[in-house]
């Protein structure tokens, strides 16, 4: 963020380029979206916007608010979020017609057994919750590109 300093303080960026913040989203088709991480995307995506409207922390301006000026600024937008999500499902759909080796992982199970305790969210279940497809129909449902 430190290095996008200069290009958020100049006066003579658009707002809309200001808000083009992708390299954030630097390989976010392989992420599992957890709720820690939804909520760390959901903080620098609002840090990211009180930077680029200049308002501080301390002048008590609400997320809301902060939303409402940005949507006023540049117009309706996808955050960071809804974009990360999209993403996935492309980037999901691309495997899934491929043959390679990124199928084969992701298609394999592992022998073995787990450790006891709560089982940890995968990439796939992300893409379960999302669809609404189980594995087998999300598969079947990528076949034709749309």
């Amino acid at each position: 963020m430190a290095k996008l300093k200069p290009l958020w303080n100049d006066k003579n960026t658009s707002l809309g380029s200001k808000s083009n913040y992708s390299i954030f989203l630097y390989v976010c088709e392989s992420w599992t979206l957890t709720a820690d991480l939804e909520r760390r995307v959901q903080a620098l995506e609002l840090r990211c916007f009180r930077k680029i409207l200049n308002i501080s922390y301390k002048d008590h301006v609400t997320n809301e608010e902060v939303r409402t000026r940005v949507k006023q600024a540049i117009g309706p937008y996808d955050d960071l979020l809804t974009t990360a999500r999209q993403r996935m499902i492309h980037w999901y759909g691309h495997i899934f017609r491929s043959s390679g080796l990124a199928k084969t992982i992701l298609q394999g199970t592992v022998n073995g057994s787990r450790r006891r305790r709560r089982q940890k969210k995968k990439w796939g279940d992300n893409i379960k919750e999302w669809t609404g497809l189980n594995f087998s129909t999300s598969q079947r449902a990528v076949k034709v590109r749309n």
